[in-house]
């Protein structure tokens, strides 16, 4: 949720935002009107009880008469407080729902614009060019024992897939290795549930516009989670964190899911876009006048990834109104993916700033030793995607894959993966 003293202070710039992302910005108006009478309904509700207060005061000296009537206007001044109170509940969830409506407030400088309209920051490393015709991915990984796309269907339908093999090695390398650069940077390790209650998705902005994506577990009142980036907000969710030694970091672990609503027809083709598949994410809370640093440090890991895998990527910066509902600003880097001619999405790191913390009420003590909303971050650090760039990138005229240096201590020191 958006912090109500900066749309008090500067709603315009609340409505450009919406505008910006394409979103409605008469919700703006209405939380204005919303926050309104929440005020107004507490400070009756208020003068209503310091009333109720005095009455009491009175009564308690009062003999006679003039008690029998202070108590007859006590009751009454208990119905008026009663029906105060409920008109104040009734303000409270109002505010609330207005101010959930209201996607987090775009960063100065963001790119204007929907999917099409990023702009590219830099390019990285060259792309490769091949003295024979390349194969894809799935082709590649077939002849290497590493993918079984065939009973992936079966067994689970389309858009499931079985790694095999090196195919499995080369995940679970892939992952350990960026488990191990986390580590080395600060970062906790963290296993996380793949099941989150519904007051932790809504929290982190899923089950806004993207709500579809998800998939629900209705009998159990649960949902399967995109990114660990889902569990790692609620991790700290009605708690005070101590920043004093700087961000808290963690890098989760986990399988994710995701529908891929309206995709249909879109990569059917091998791993780029399935319904399950491993990641390891960044997450960091850390106070918000720090949070514009610290999303450049997650992007500059998410590259030094890129780099030992030695792949060719761009960055860039996210257009507004292809933001996630609870992204300020986002970079991705794109992994060159050689027979699409295209540059694939392999990373994405979000500045979420006070958004999501202040839905799942999570703070830190300032200087003062003040409870203030913290902000937070995620990135990804390498995810199954990734595969698909390492394989295509790093094929050889004879059907082998040359495997990145730094990757060969992770599936055990071998250079070249042979069909």
């Amino acid at each position: 949720m958006i912090d109500l003293r900066t749309l008090r202070e500067n709603p315009e710039a609340v409505r450009a935002s919406q505008r910006a992302r394409g979103e409605d910005p008469s919700l703006v108006d209405a939380l204005l009107s919303a926050d309104e009478r929440r005020r107004s309904a507490v400070s009756r509700a208020d003068a209503l009880r310091g009333e109720q207060k005095a009455l009491g005061k009175q009564v308690g000296k009062a003999q006679g008469d003039e008690r029998a009537a202070l108590l007859a206007k006590g009751k009454e001044l208990a119905a008026e407080v009663k029906a105060a109170e409920a008109e104040q509940s009734e303000a409270d969830a109002a505010l609330v729902d207005a101010q959930k409506r209201i996607q987090n407030i775009v960063e100065p400088g963001v790119p204007e614009g929907g999917e099409d309209d990023y702009v590219v920051l830099k390019h990285v490393g060259t792309t490769p060019e091949f003295d024979f015709e390349p194969r894809d991915h799935v082709e590649i990984m077939e002849s290497l024992g590493a993918l079984d796309m065939e009973r992936g269907a079966k067994v689970s339908g389309s858009r499931f897939y079985f790694l095999t093999g090196i195919g499995a090695q080369l995940q679970v390398g892939l992952l350990s290795m960026a488990v191990q650069q986390a580590v080395a940077a600060g970062f906790t390790p963290m296993i996380t549930p793949s099941l989150v209650r519904p007051e932790i998705m809504e929290g982190t902005g899923f089950l806004g516009a993207h709500a579809s994506e998800v998939y629900r577990l209705r009998d159990d009142d649960l949902f399967l989670v995109g990114t660990s980036e889902v569990p790692l907000a609620g991790y700290h969710a009605d708690e005070i964190l101590d920043l004093s030694a700087g961000p808290r970091r963690y890098a989760g672990w986990s399988s994710c899911y995701r529908r891929e609503a309206g995709s249909y027809g879109k990569d059917t083709r091998g791993i780029i876009r399935v319904h399950q598949f491993d990641k390891v994410e960044m997450f960091s809370y850390c106070p918000p006048e720090l949070a514009a640093e610290e999303h450049q440090r997650l992007l500059a890991w998410e590259e030094e990834m890129l780099a030992k895998v030695e792949l060719p990527y761009r960055v860039i910066d996210t257009a507004s109104g292809d933001l996630g509902a609870s992204a300020a600003r986002k970079f991705d880097c794109e992994a060159w993916v050689p027979t699409q001619r295209a540059y694939r999405e392999v990373t994405s790191t979000s500045n979420c700033t006070t958004f999501q913390a202040r839905r799942l009420n999570i703070r830190y003590r300032d200087a003062d030793g003040k409870p203030q909303t913290v902000a937070t971050l995620n990135g990804t650090l390498a995810t199954t995607r990734w595969i698909v760039a390492i394989m295509e990138n790093h094929q050889q005229a004879d059907g082998s894959v040359r495997v990145p240096e730094a990757l060969r201590p992770y599936v055990g020191g071998v250079e070249v993966l042979k069909p």
